[in-house]
């Protein structure tokens, strides 16, 4: 196979320093900035809330942690369980969060800057 063979699109151009700041304090990067924060903080807060709670119940509530649920499954090992369920929930949602919100801005900022002549 020849480099003929494929098709390759063109380099795209790469900005000044000048034009990166330009875009950097436009409204469109400061609309993509606010929605990664508006997202980022609260799920941030919301498990380390969960995480530090799960250390502080298994550190000072053994009896708690060690209520049988059923067999040899105890509270302690849910909530463990579920720390690994919540960080595929919160990457599941993130990921569905930029694929519809973060993504297709970016590209447009990114299609505009690498597009000026």
């Amino acid at each position: 196979m020849t480099d003929t063979d494929t098709a390759q699109a063109p380099d795209p151009r790469t900005p000044t320093a000048d034009e990166w700041l330009e875009v950097q304090a436009s409204p469109q990067f400061q609309d993509l900035r606010n929605r990664l924060r508006r997202f980022i903080f609260p799920m941030t807060a919301l498990f380390l809330v969960w995480y530090v709670s799960y250390v502080v119940l298994g550190a000072y509530a053994h009896d708690f942690m060690a209520h049988k649920v059923f067999g040899n499954i105890n509270v302690g090992l849910l909530l463990g369980l579920g720390q690994f369920v919540s960080t595929f929930l919160i990457t599941g949602l993130y990921v569905r969060f930029a694929n519809r919100e973060l993504d297709p801005r970016a590209a447009a900022i990114r299609e505009e800057l690498e597009g000026r002549a």
